[in-house]
């Protein structure tokens, strides 16, 4: 047990720090906003991410398995989303600018999880390699949350740290503006590689 425990661990600090979706829209928050304006954003993926990663491992993706459609159709939409929200990235204001609130916010950040298409693929490995039938399932399931919840904000501050440092270095409208569309089109590109394998 403390093996896989630890296993989980490793695990979760993998999917939470590499680049994606998540990664790259709290850096581009923290660089255009602060930390603290981010916060509820970060909190709403540790949590909102927590939450639907624990109810995908308790059945829900083995009901959305009986209709495979259901799964492209996530994809796609996620995917079409994500583009919707680098565009807001790339044109974001410069702070000072108006644009100041445009934020996503703890219930905007956790109800993107659930469209979110590195999500539903970290989602799915949980449940193949950390579900044991011979354990009780409502313990692995409070593990698998536990663990995904106190990882995540160490995780995500790493980015949002990036993004206020490299904010820091961007004291002009247009280096702020030309790191923001590098952020979109990372957003973008972090996207590619799901819809190919779908």
């Amino acid at each position: 047990m403390q093996t896989t425990l630890l296993s989980l661990i490793g695990f979760s600090v993998a999917m939470y720090i590499t680049p994606g979706p998540n990664n790259v829209m709290v850096a581009a928050s923290a660089a255009n906003h602060g930390i603290g304006a981010t916060t509820p954003h970060m909190l709403g993926i540790a949590i909102g991410f927590s939450l639907m990663l624990t109810l995908v491992c308790a059945g829900l993706g083995s009901a959305l398995l009986n209709w495979p459609l259901l799964l492209p159709l996530f994809r796609w939409v996620g995917a079409i989303w994500l583009a919707l929200l680098a565009w807001q990235i790339a044109s974001a204001p410069p702070p000072g600018e108006g644009g100041r609130d445009r934020v996503l916010g703890f219930f905007g950040a956790a109800a993107f999880q659930w469209i979110n298409p590195k999500a539903w693929l970290i989602a799915a490995g949980a449940a193949g390699e950390y579900l044991s039938p011979s354990a009780p399932l409502v313990l692995q399931l409070a593990h698998i949350f536990a663990v995904f919840l106190i990882v995540g904000m160490p995780c995500l501050l790493v980015w949002a740290l990036l993004g206020r440092g490299a904010a820091r270095l961007l004291h002009s409208p247009t280096r702020l503006r030309a790191f923001n569309i590098a952020m979109a089109l990372l957003l973008v590109a972090s996207i590619i590689p799901v819809l190919i394998e779908s």
